[in-house]
């Protein structure tokens, strides 16, 4: 079943495979770069520390076997006069050309689209790696696929002598229009500058692209009343870009995180009745929760307490995160967790120079009880054991972040 103007949280492969087959009119996809890094960052409300794995395990022809998946099941539900464009970088830009030619076919190929941006780098043994690669293929180079070059004409340079650079005597008319531009696009030229020198913009996701990027996008390859889906949905930029500009549009994440950052985007910024309540396939119960990755259970749990996740992803010394009265937290994402964890917890809790503090998983056993009353009465340290359905009974799924 497919939702217009909604957003999923799930695998997208998972998610494609229940919407109809050429359903969709266009597709951008901005995936997990194959580049071995841990994001951790903290998001715009300045307070929820979020973290954003970025890791492939297995090598590039692992990542590029799971990619071409999910670029099936795209492909799949892409109309027949539907474009698709898919964002990399130079970690796994060649593999997943031969996986789009395979799934597209070389003949559907219009662009490799070239982003480029400047930036700081302390590099010595090769030159800085400032730019992106989107490709661009249509389903069906036959078909009348839409693209409108004259919705995304820019203004020709002026030179010094006043005059207009690109062009002919006789051709006053074409410079009033603009020109087309080329496949590729420049931070300065294009206003694409990367969203971290975007204050307007920036939400803290650590992979966000600029709305300038995704306006020409869906300006070329679009048409008003469209929908446009994003299978890698982030912190929403394609979603909102596409609502300012009279799209229809359909947001997936894997990430619980995301989905929530994109509704309250959309809800705030551009005042879409979109709730969290509303998300499709949010985690809501212990056995969805069981399933869902080490970190994101690590934010799911800190969000539910107002809790702040721990900055450090290894070597944290068995403190996940912070509550808000001060107290240390440790999440495991486990059943009958027993005494060796309360013991090892109550060296974190001295170690933080606290006596108090709480750990949290699906459930526990009768020497962690023990533990704690021990604990409690002869070193006068205060361990909170929670369960998860204890915090599910109590939550609520649209907190307001000041």
């Amino acid at each position: 079943m497919l939702r217009e103007n909604v957003v999923y949280c799930g695998d997208c492969k998972s998610v494609l495979a229940g919407f109809p087959e050429k359903s969709v009119d266009l597709i951008y996809a901005d995936p997990p770069f194959f580049s071995n890094r841990h994001y951790e960052v903290v998001w715009g409300d300045g307070y929820e520390l979020r973290a954003f794995e970025d890791r492939w395990k297995g090598g590039i022809e692992n990542y590029t076997a799971w990619m071409e998946d999910r670029i099936r099941e795209c492909h799949r539900v892409l109309k027949e006069t539907g474009s698709f464009y898919l964002h990399c970088d130079f970690h796994a830009n060649a593999h997943l050309r031969i996986s789009l030619d395979r799934v597209f076919g070389k003949g559907n190929f219009r662009n490799e689209i070239i982003w480029c941006y400047t930036g700081p780098s302390n590099t010595k043994r090769y030159f800085p790696r400032k730019t992106d690669t989107i490709f661009f293929y249509v389903k069906n180079r036959d078909a009348n696929y839409f693209f409108d070059v004259e919705k995304i004409r820019v203004p020709y340079k002026k030179l010094e002598t006043g005059k207009t650079s690109g062009i002919f005597k006789g051709e006053a008319t074409l410079s009033e229009k603009g020109k087309i531009p080329e496949n590729w696009w420049e931070e300065k030229r294009d206003g694409m500058s990367p969203v971290g020198r975007l204050k307007r913009e920036r939400l803290g996701y650590p992979t966000q692209k600029p709305e300038a990027l995704l306006e020409r996008i869906i300006k070329a390859s679009s048409n008003e009343g469209d929908l446009v889906l994003d299978p890698f949905c982030g912190c929403g930029t394609s979603i909102a870009v596409a609502h300012r500009l009279g799209r229809r549009w359909v947001g997936i994440d894997v990430s619980p995180t995301a989905c929530k950052v994109m509704v309250r985007r959309m809800r705030r910024s551009l005042g879409v009745s979109v709730g969290e309540s509303e998300i499709i396939g949010l985690p809501r119960t212990v056995e969805e929760l069981k399933t869902m990755k080490p970190f994101e259970f690590q934010n799911w749990v800190c969000e539910q307490l107002n809790g702040q996740v721990s900055s450090k992803k290894s070597g944290d010394f068995g403190i996940d995160g912070w509550l808000i009265d001060g107290r240390p937290l440790q999440v495991k994402q486990s059943e009958n967790v027993g005494r060796n964890v309360v013991d090892n917890f109550e060296t974190a809790l001295r170690r933080a120079g606290r006596n108090r503090g709480v750990v949290v998983a699906f459930s526990f056993g009768k020497g962690a009880n023990e533990e704690t009353a021990r604990a409690r009465l002869q070193d006068g340290l205060e361990i909170e054991l929670k369960t998860v359905e204890e915090i599910l009974r109590g939550e609520n799924y649209s907190p307001e972040v000041a």
